[in-house]
C-alpha cells in the first residue's frame, strides 16, 4: 500500500510546482518531463502517476484561493491538509511570486491572433461535477493576495479578444448553416453599446430567434472559475431559454470554447464572494 507523502516530499513538490508556475506565468520555456525527473530524486520512489496526481492537487489548492495554476495539470480535489498548508506557507514566504501573478493577469497580449479553425473551436463542457462542486465553507483567508483569476477575467484586452473570436465564430456558424442574412445581423453589443446589457453578443439561432451570448475568456483551461456580475445573473435568469454562456479557454495556445445554455445559477455552481453594505 502506498505510503502517505512526507513533509519533505510535499515541500519538494510544492517548490518544484511553483518554479514551473513562475516560468509559465512569465512566458519562459521549460520541459515538464525534465522537471519531474529532477524532482523524482527528492522523493521516495514515487511513480510518475503519483507525482502527476500531486501536481493536480496543487492546482486545485491554487484555484481555491483564486490563483493561477499550471494549465497542463488538471485540478483534482481530495488532497491532504498537509499539502494545502505547504502551499500556503510557500506563498506567504515567497512574495516575489506576486510579480509573476500580476504579469499573468494584466500583461499586454500579443497583437497577432492565434490561428483559428472555426470548425474545431467548439468542444464539450466539463462534466457537471466540475461545474457544480459544492461551495467551499467559509474560512478565514490567510493570503493577503488579490484574486488573480478574477483580475485576468477583468483584463479588457483579453476579454475583447475572446468576444471577437465568438463574434466571428457566430457569423461563420450561421453562414455555414446557409443563413447569410442572419450572419450579417449578429451584433457585438458589449463593444458597440457598452457592458451594461447583461450579455456581450446578440446572435441568432438558425430559425431566426435571438441568442444572447455572454463570453468569458481565460488563457488557462476549461475548469477555471468564471466571475459574473449581478446584472449578468439577473439577465440570464430572465432570459434563460435564450441565454448562452460561451466559455473560451486556452486562449493563445489552442483556443477552444464550450457552451452552456440557461440561467447562470443553473449551469454552474455559484458562490458569493462579496457583499455590498448600504446605510
Amino acid at each position: 500500500m502506498p505510503q502517505n507523502w512526507t513533509i519533505s516530499e510535499v515541500e519538494a513538490i510544492v517548490q518544484s510546482y511553483f518554479q514551473m508556475l513562475h516560468w509559465e506565468c512569465t512566458g519562459q520555456f521549460f520541459v515538464k518531463a525534465e522537471q519531474r525527473r529532477l524532482l523524482a530524486g527528492k522523493l521516495h520512489n514515487r511513480s510518475k502517476g503519483s507525482i502527476e496526481f500531486k501536481h493536480q492537487n496543487i492546482s486545485a489548492v491554487l484555484i481555491k484561493y483564486g490563483l493561477p495554476y499550471i494549465g497542463g495539470y488538471k485540478p483534482r480535489a481530495n488532497y491532504q491538509g498537509l499539502l494545502e498548508e505547504a502551499v500556503l506557507q510557500y506563498l506567504e514566504r515567497t512574495p516575489t511570486l506576486n510579480d509573476a501573478f500580476e504579469q499573468f493577469a494584466k500583461q499586454a497580449l500579443p497583437t497577432i491572433k492565434p490561428e483559428v479553425d472555426y470548425a474545431e473551436l467548439l468542444t464539450s463542457p466539463p462534466p457537471a461535477s466540475k461545474l457544480k462542486e459544492p461551495p467551499i465553507p467559509y474560512q478565514r483567508r490567510r493570503l493577503s493576495k488579490p484574486n488573480y483569476l478574477q483580475l485576468e477575467q477583468q483584463n479588457r484586452q483579453l476579454g475583447n479578444l475572446g468576444e471577437q473570436l465568438i463574434f466571428e465564430y457566430e457569423q461563420w456558424r450561421l453562414r455555414s448553416a446557409g443563413k447569410p442574412n442572419l450572419a450579417d445581423s449578429v451584433e457585438w453589443i458589449a463593444r458597440d453599446l457598452g457592458d451594461g446589457a447583461g450579455f456581450d453578443i446578440l446572435s441568432r439561432n438558425s430559425n431566426g430567434t435571438d441568442r444572447y451570448i455572454e463570453v468569458k475568456t481565460t488563457k488557462l483551461r476549461e475548469f477555471t472559475p468564471i466571475y459574473l456580475t449581478r446584472n449578468e445573473l439577473l439577465f440570464s435568469q430572465k432570459n434563460s431559454n435564450d441565454f448562452y454562456l460561451y466559455r473560451v479557454f486556452n486562449y493563445y495556445q489552442s483556443p477552444r470554447f464550450f457552451v452552456k445554455q440557461g440561467a447562470l445559477d443553473e449551469i454552474c455552481g455559484l458562490e458569493a464572494v462579496g457583499f455590498e453594505g448600504r446605510f
